[in-house]
């Protein structure tokens, strides 16, 4: 009998947004899942989804994202019409809600998509309440992580 190989691990992640971290500083995260039509799962499966330009807002007691995009198959069902941009639910528990809408209310923090990923069988979104940065900021994250990699390369080269 024939030993099956070990299939690899994949990566979860789906989609990041990278310019979050560097526009914001991010205070709390939180895991939401999405209320996605079955066309919506086949492109993210495909790989046709941008978050880049997302934003979440709550109304009525209920979290909502924007500004995802997810583009269409071209075998995607014909019964629907496909809205790429179509405004999504977040699904989240009421007390995570409640501090959503007290970190954006009494804060004045807003609420940013992080990444978008796998788990299980189910489509995740990791959010994030958020600061926007001043360019001082970005400037002394930018050193930061310079002298983070010099240190990096000084221990590397001392070990030897």
């Amino acid at each position: 009998m024939a030993k099956k190989k070990p299939s690899k691990p994949s990566s979860n992640t789906i989609a990041k947004n990278r310019s979050a971290r560097h526009e914001f500083s991010i205070d709390d995260e939180y895991e939401a899942g999405l209320s996605l039509q079955g066309w919506e799962v086949k492109a993210i499966r495909d790989g046709k989804i941008n978050i880049s330009e997302s934003y979440v807002f709550l109304r009525n007691g209920e979290a909502f994202i924007s500004g995802v995009t997810i583009t269409p198959l071209n075998a995607a069902s014909t019964h629907v019409v496909a809205d790429p941009t179509r405004v999504r639910k977040l699904l989240l528990n009421r007390r995570e809600i409640e501090k959503l809408e007290h970190a954006v209310n009494r804060d004045g923090e807003t609420i940013v998509a992080l990444t978008m990923y796998w788990k299980a069988s189910w489509v995740k979104i990791k959010i994030g309440t958020a600061r926007g940065k001043k360019l001082h900021d970005k400037r002394s994250d930018s050193k930061d992580r310079d002298w983070q990699r010099d240190k990096a390369r000084i221990m590397k080269h001392s070990a030897r």
